[in-house]
Protein backbone atom coordinates (compact mmCIF):
# COMPACT_ATOMS: atom_id res chain seq x y z
CA UNK A 1 0.00 0.00 0.00
CA UNK A 2 1.14 3.26 -0.82
CA UNK A 3 2.65 6.01 1.92
CA UNK A 4 2.87 9.69 2.27
CA UNK A 5 5.77 10.26 4.82
CA UNK A 6 5.98 13.59 6.33
CA UNK A 7 9.26 14.75 7.24
CA UNK A 8 9.28 18.30 9.10
CA UNK A 9 12.64 19.70 9.49
CA UNK A 10 14.46 22.52 10.42
CA UNK A 11 14.55 23.94 6.35
CA UNK A 12 11.35 22.57 5.35
CA UNK A 13 9.03 19.94 5.04
CA UNK A 14 9.82 16.81 3.08
CA UNK A 15 7.32 14.50 1.61
CA UNK A 16 8.35 11.26 0.73
CA UNK A 17 5.78 8.40 -1.14
CA UNK A 18 6.46 5.15 -0.94
CA UNK A 19 5.38 2.51 -3.03
CA UNK A 20 4.71 -1.62 -3.01
CA UNK A 21 8.53 -2.14 -4.42
CA UNK A 22 9.82 0.20 -1.36
CA UNK A 23 11.62 2.76 -3.40
CA UNK A 24 10.50 6.18 -1.93
CA UNK A 25 10.48 9.30 -4.37
CA UNK A 26 10.79 12.13 -1.71
CA UNK A 27 10.02 16.21 -2.84
CA UNK A 28 11.71 19.47 -2.52
CA UNK A 29 11.05 21.50 0.51
CA UNK A 30 7.72 22.24 1.19
CA UNK A 31 7.75 25.70 3.24
CA UNK A 32 11.42 26.31 2.65
CA UNK A 33 13.56 27.68 4.77
CA UNK A 34 11.26 27.40 8.28
CA UNK A 35 11.17 24.71 10.84
CA UNK A 36 8.70 22.49 10.76
CA UNK A 37 8.48 21.50 14.61
CA UNK A 38 4.67 19.39 14.29
CA UNK A 39 2.91 17.09 11.22
CA UNK A 40 -0.11 15.67 11.77
CA UNK A 41 -2.64 13.22 9.93
CA UNK A 42 -6.10 13.57 10.13
CA UNK A 43 -7.68 10.65 8.24
CA UNK A 44 -11.60 11.05 9.18
CA UNK A 45 -12.47 13.77 6.23
CA UNK A 46 -13.01 12.43 2.74
CA UNK A 47 -9.56 12.76 2.44
CA UNK A 48 -6.86 12.76 4.74
CA UNK A 49 -5.77 16.36 5.69
CA UNK A 50 -2.11 17.08 6.55
CA UNK A 51 -1.18 19.51 9.25
CA UNK A 52 1.91 21.18 9.40
CA UNK A 53 3.25 23.65 12.06
CA UNK A 54 5.86 26.48 10.48
CA UNK A 55 7.95 28.67 12.05
CA UNK A 56 9.51 31.61 10.19
CA UNK A 57 12.20 33.88 11.43
CA UNK A 58 10.40 36.81 9.36
CA UNK A 59 6.38 35.75 9.98
CA UNK A 60 6.42 34.04 12.74
CA UNK A 61 5.03 30.77 13.77
CA UNK A 62 1.52 29.45 11.57
CA UNK A 63 -0.49 26.46 10.94
CA UNK A 64 -1.02 25.16 7.45
CA UNK A 65 -3.36 22.54 5.88
CA UNK A 66 -3.73 20.62 2.54
CA UNK A 67 -6.57 18.24 1.45
CA UNK A 68 -4.63 16.74 -1.75
CA UNK A 69 -1.71 15.54 -0.28
CA UNK A 70 0.60 18.18 0.39
CA UNK A 71 -0.20 19.07 -4.00
CA UNK A 72 -1.54 22.88 -2.63
CA UNK A 73 -1.53 23.99 1.42
CA UNK A 74 -4.18 26.93 3.05
CA UNK A 75 -2.98 29.25 4.75
CA UNK A 76 -5.05 31.90 7.02
CA UNK A 77 -3.95 35.27 6.62
CA UNK A 78 -4.83 36.24 10.45
CA UNK A 79 -2.70 33.75 12.77
CA UNK A 80 -4.63 30.38 13.49
CA UNK A 81 -3.33 30.11 17.00
CA UNK A 82 -2.53 32.98 18.85
CA UNK A 83 -2.79 34.23 22.89
CA UNK A 84 -5.68 35.99 23.25
CA UNK A 85 -5.45 39.43 24.80
CA UNK A 86 -4.30 39.94 28.30
CA UNK A 87 -2.75 36.21 28.47
CA UNK A 88 0.88 38.42 27.98
CA UNK A 89 1.74 35.76 26.14
CA UNK A 90 2.84 35.11 22.42
CA UNK A 91 3.12 31.94 20.43
CA UNK A 92 6.58 30.60 20.05
CA UNK A 93 5.82 27.39 18.26
CA UNK A 94 3.16 24.72 17.41
CA UNK A 95 4.72 20.98 18.74
CA UNK A 96 2.20 18.95 18.27
CA UNK A 97 -1.53 17.79 16.88
CA UNK A 98 -3.80 15.41 17.54
CA UNK A 99 -6.99 14.68 15.74
CA UNK A 100 -10.11 13.72 17.96
CA UNK A 101 -12.40 10.64 17.80
CA UNK A 102 -14.25 9.67 15.43
CA UNK A 103 -17.57 10.82 17.65
CA UNK A 104 -15.63 14.48 17.67
CA UNK A 105 -14.97 14.52 13.63
CA UNK A 106 -14.00 18.84 13.44
CA UNK A 107 -12.03 18.49 16.65
CA UNK A 108 -8.19 18.72 16.17
CA UNK A 109 -6.11 19.20 19.16
CA UNK A 110 -2.89 21.62 19.00
CA UNK A 111 0.11 21.51 21.64
CA UNK A 112 2.35 24.55 21.76
CA UNK A 113 4.90 26.57 23.43
CA UNK A 114 4.75 27.61 25.92
CA UNK A 115 3.22 25.21 27.37
CA UNK A 116 -0.41 25.52 26.38
CA UNK A 117 -3.58 23.45 24.55
CA UNK A 118 -5.60 25.03 21.83
CA UNK A 119 -8.72 23.27 20.50
CA UNK A 120 -10.08 23.47 16.56
CA UNK A 121 -13.56 23.17 15.73
CA UNK A 122 -13.03 23.60 12.20
CA UNK A 123 -10.87 20.57 11.09
CA UNK A 124 -7.61 22.39 12.10
CA UNK A 125 -8.21 25.94 10.59
CA UNK A 126 -8.71 27.61 13.52
CA UNK A 127 -8.12 27.37 17.24
CA UNK A 128 -8.81 28.81 20.67
CA UNK A 129 -7.02 28.83 23.78
CA UNK A 130 -7.92 25.97 26.29
CA UNK A 131 -8.16 28.25 29.20
CA UNK A 132 -8.77 25.69 31.78
CA UNK A 133 -5.41 24.24 31.65
CA UNK A 134 -3.78 27.65 31.31
CA UNK A 135 -5.14 28.90 34.01
CA UNK A 136 -4.43 25.80 36.30
CA UNK A 137 -3.29 26.99 39.67
CA UNK A 138 0.40 24.93 38.18
CA UNK A 139 1.38 26.41 35.29
CA UNK A 140 3.60 29.15 37.52
CA UNK A 141 5.81 26.61 38.54
CA UNK A 142 5.94 24.39 35.07
CA UNK A 143 9.78 24.67 34.23
CA UNK A 144 10.92 24.71 30.70
CA UNK A 145 13.13 21.42 29.50
CA UNK A 146 15.84 21.84 27.18
CA UNK A 147 14.09 22.51 23.93
CA UNK A 148 11.72 24.62 25.51
CA UNK A 149 8.46 24.55 27.28
CA UNK A 150 6.04 22.87 25.42
CA UNK A 151 2.81 20.57 25.41
CA UNK A 152 4.17 17.79 22.77
CA UNK A 153 1.95 14.54 23.67
CA UNK A 154 -1.88 15.22 23.08
CA UNK A 155 -3.63 11.64 23.50
CA UNK A 156 -7.66 12.27 23.43
CA UNK A 157 -9.38 8.89 24.48
CA UNK A 158 -10.74 6.45 21.46
CA UNK A 159 -13.87 5.59 23.30
CA UNK A 160 -15.02 9.17 25.12
CA UNK A 161 -14.55 12.61 23.65
CA UNK A 162 -14.19 14.05 27.00
CA UNK A 163 -11.16 12.54 27.87
CA UNK A 164 -7.77 13.88 27.23
CA UNK A 165 -4.21 13.39 28.18
CA UNK A 166 -1.76 16.02 27.68
CA UNK A 167 2.09 15.76 28.85
CA UNK A 168 4.96 18.75 28.96
CA UNK A 169 8.41 19.42 29.23
CA UNK A 170 8.47 20.22 31.95
CA UNK A 171 5.50 19.96 34.18
CA UNK A 172 4.84 15.97 33.84
CA UNK A 173 1.17 14.70 32.46
CA UNK A 174 -2.18 16.28 33.20
CA UNK A 175 -5.81 14.65 32.15
CA UNK A 176 -9.30 15.98 31.89
CA UNK A 177 -12.39 13.68 31.92
CA UNK A 178 -14.67 16.46 31.21
CA UNK A 179 -13.83 17.73 27.55
CA UNK A 180 -11.27 20.38 29.42
CA UNK A 181 -13.25 21.96 31.51
CA UNK A 182 -10.90 20.43 34.24
CA UNK A 183 -7.44 19.11 34.71
CA UNK A 184 -5.32 16.66 36.86
CA UNK A 185 -1.86 15.63 37.32
CA UNK A 186 -1.52 12.54 36.54
CA UNK A 187 2.33 11.69 37.54
CA UNK A 188 1.88 9.27 40.23
CA UNK A 189 4.93 6.87 40.25
CA UNK A 190 7.29 8.90 37.73
CA UNK A 191 10.48 9.63 38.97
CA UNK A 192 12.19 13.60 38.92
CA UNK A 193 15.54 12.90 40.27
CA UNK A 194 16.31 16.20 39.40
CA UNK A 195 14.13 17.55 42.20
CA UNK A 196 14.39 18.25 45.72
CA UNK A 197 10.86 15.42 46.33
CA UNK A 198 12.10 13.21 43.55
CA UNK A 199 8.09 12.23 43.58
CA UNK A 200 6.59 15.18 43.09
CA UNK A 201 2.67 15.67 41.76
CA UNK A 202 3.92 17.71 39.11
CA UNK A 203 7.07 19.23 37.11
CA UNK A 204 8.32 15.60 35.44
CA UNK A 205 10.32 16.26 32.32
CA UNK A 206 8.21 14.06 30.17
CA UNK A 207 9.10 13.36 27.04
CA UNK A 208 6.73 11.21 25.24
CA UNK A 209 3.71 9.31 25.80
CA UNK A 210 2.17 6.64 23.45
CA UNK A 211 -1.59 4.62 23.75
CA UNK A 212 -1.73 1.10 23.22
CA UNK A 213 -3.86 0.09 19.80
CA UNK A 214 -6.01 -2.19 21.70
CA UNK A 215 -6.56 -1.69 25.60
CA UNK A 216 -6.84 2.47 25.19
CA UNK A 217 -6.23 2.72 28.95
CA UNK A 218 -2.72 1.15 28.83
CA UNK A 219 -0.08 3.75 28.21
CA UNK A 220 3.47 4.01 27.50
CA UNK A 221 5.92 7.01 28.39
CA UNK A 222 9.34 7.88 28.14
CA UNK A 223 10.53 10.33 30.72
CA UNK A 224 13.66 12.73 31.33
CA UNK A 225 15.46 8.85 32.55
CA UNK A 226 12.92 6.26 33.32
CA UNK A 227 10.64 4.36 31.04
CA UNK A 228 7.12 3.70 32.73
CA UNK A 229 3.49 2.45 31.77
CA UNK A 230 -0.18 2.84 32.85
CA UNK A 231 -2.49 0.51 33.03
CA UNK A 232 -4.91 2.48 34.21
CA UNK A 233 -5.12 5.92 31.81
CA UNK A 234 -2.82 7.26 33.47
CA UNK A 235 -3.58 7.30 37.07
CA UNK A 236 -0.73 5.49 38.19
CA UNK A 237 2.60 4.43 36.16
CA UNK A 238 5.27 1.49 36.66
CA UNK A 239 8.83 1.23 35.27
CA UNK A 240 9.41 -0.79 31.96
CA UNK A 241 12.84 0.09 31.60
CA UNK A 242 14.48 -2.83 32.54
CA UNK A 243 16.01 -4.57 29.36
CA UNK A 244 16.72 -1.43 27.99
CA UNK A 245 20.39 -0.69 28.05
CA UNK A 246 19.38 3.37 29.40
CA UNK A 247 16.44 4.86 30.67
CA UNK A 248 16.98 7.97 29.03
CA UNK A 249 15.55 9.01 25.42
CA UNK A 250 12.97 11.19 23.31
CA UNK A 251 10.42 8.48 21.64
CA UNK A 252 7.81 6.05 22.36
CA UNK A 253 5.44 5.09 19.74
CA UNK A 254 3.00 2.21 20.23
CA UNK A 255 1.94 0.19 17.13
CA UNK A 256 -1.52 1.36 15.41
CA UNK A 257 -3.66 -1.97 15.66
CA UNK A 258 -1.59 -4.62 18.05
CA UNK A 259 -1.73 -4.49 21.55
CA UNK A 260 1.16 -4.92 23.50
CA UNK A 261 3.56 -3.26 20.72
CA UNK A 262 6.15 -0.30 21.35
CA UNK A 263 9.37 1.13 20.37
CA UNK A 264 11.90 3.14 21.59
CA UNK A 265 15.53 4.91 20.72
CA UNK A 266 17.27 4.82 23.95
CA UNK A 267 19.88 7.75 24.31
CA UNK A 268 22.78 7.23 26.99
CA UNK A 269 22.03 10.15 29.49
CA UNK A 270 20.68 13.12 29.57
CA UNK A 271 24.43 14.80 29.36
CA UNK A 272 25.49 12.31 26.83
CA UNK A 273 23.35 12.61 23.92
CA UNK A 274 24.21 10.06 22.27
CA UNK A 275 23.01 6.37 21.26
CA UNK A 276 24.19 4.00 23.53
CA UNK A 277 27.90 2.68 22.61
CA UNK A 278 27.38 5.15 19.57
CA UNK A 279 25.28 2.27 17.69
CA UNK A 280 21.86 3.26 15.32
CA UNK A 281 19.75 0.67 16.86
CA UNK A 282 15.57 0.48 17.72
CA UNK A 283 14.46 -0.93 20.55
CA UNK A 284 10.85 -3.29 20.52
CA UNK A 285 8.84 -4.45 22.89
CA UNK A 286 6.11 -6.95 22.26
CA UNK A 287 4.97 -7.52 25.52
CA UNK A 288 3.79 -3.66 27.00
CA UNK A 289 7.67 -3.48 28.20
CA UNK A 290 8.18 -6.75 30.25
CA UNK A 291 10.79 -7.53 27.48
CA UNK A 292 12.91 -5.53 24.91
CA UNK A 293 14.81 -6.78 21.83
CA UNK A 294 17.55 -4.39 20.05
CA UNK A 295 17.12 -4.05 16.02
CA UNK A 296 19.91 -2.47 13.95
CA UNK A 297 19.89 -4.99 10.56
CA UNK A 298 20.09 -2.41 7.82
CA UNK A 299 21.04 1.12 10.26
CA UNK A 300 24.21 2.48 9.95
CA UNK A 301 26.66 -0.11 11.37
CA UNK A 302 29.66 2.91 11.82
CA UNK A 303 29.63 5.03 15.31
CA UNK A 304 26.43 6.81 15.36
CA UNK A 305 26.10 10.34 16.36
CA UNK A 306 22.74 12.12 15.76
CA UNK A 307 20.02 12.07 18.06
CA UNK A 308 16.39 11.24 17.31
CA UNK A 309 13.81 13.97 18.85
CA UNK A 310 10.48 12.86 20.66
CA UNK A 311 8.42 13.42 17.11
CA UNK A 312 10.92 11.87 15.04
CA UNK A 313 9.60 8.19 14.88
CA UNK A 314 6.22 6.81 13.98
CA UNK A 315 4.20 4.36 11.92
CA UNK A 316 1.66 4.46 9.17
CA UNK A 317 -1.70 3.71 9.40
CA UNK A 318 -1.26 0.59 6.69
CA UNK A 319 -2.47 -3.00 8.01
CA UNK A 320 0.84 -4.37 7.99
CA UNK A 321 1.95 -0.81 9.23
CA UNK A 322 5.53 0.72 8.83
CA UNK A 323 7.51 2.14 10.88
CA UNK A 324 9.93 5.34 10.37
CA UNK A 325 12.74 7.40 12.33
CA UNK A 326 14.58 10.47 11.13
CA UNK A 327 17.59 11.44 12.98
CA UNK A 328 19.15 15.16 13.79
CA UNK A 329 21.67 14.15 11.03
CA UNK A 330 19.05 14.10 8.21
CA UNK A 331 18.75 10.62 7.58
CA UNK A 332 15.21 8.94 7.54
CA UNK A 333 14.79 4.98 8.21
CA UNK A 334 12.16 2.96 7.40
CA UNK A 335 11.14 -0.62 8.20
CA UNK A 336 7.74 -2.76 6.86
CA UNK A 337 8.02 -5.63 9.59
CA UNK A 338 7.82 -3.93 12.85
CA UNK A 339 11.88 -3.10 12.90
CA UNK A 340 13.35 -6.23 12.34
CA UNK A 341 15.23 -4.78 9.29
CA UNK A 342 15.65 -1.09 7.64
CA UNK A 343 16.41 0.21 4.40
CA UNK A 344 17.32 3.99 4.07
CA UNK A 345 14.20 6.71 2.97
CA UNK A 346 15.87 9.63 2.79
CA UNK A 347 19.65 10.72 3.27
CA UNK A 348 21.40 14.01 4.19
CA UNK A 349 18.17 16.31 4.60
CA UNK A 350 18.51 19.09 7.35
CA UNK A 351 17.95 18.74 10.66
CA UNK A 352 14.80 15.88 11.44
CA UNK A 353 12.40 17.40 13.81
CA UNK A 354 9.61 15.20 13.37
CA UNK A 355 7.91 12.58 10.68
CA UNK A 356 4.30 11.37 10.20
CA UNK A 357 2.98 8.79 7.91
CA UNK A 358 0.06 8.07 6.30
CA UNK A 359 -1.28 5.10 3.68
CA UNK A 360 -2.80 6.44 0.54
Amino acid sequence: MPVLLMIGTAKGLFLGTGDETGAWTLSVPHFPMTSVYAVGVDRRGAAPRLLAGIESSHFGPSVAVSDDLGGSWQEPQEAPVAFPEGTDTSLVRVWSFAAGPDSAPNVVWAGVQPSALFKSVDGGVSYELVRPLWDHPHRPEWGAGFGGQAIHTILPHPGDPDRVLVAMSTGGVYRTADGGATWTASNTGIKAYFMPDPWPEFGQCVHKVARDAVNPDRLYLQNHHGVYRSDDDGATWTSIADGLPTDFGFTMVAHPHRADTIWNFPITADAQRFAPDFRCRVYRSTDAGTTWEGLDDGLPDEPFYPTVLRDAMCTDDAPEAGLYFGSRGGDVYGSTDGGTTWRTVAAHLPDVLCVRAVSV
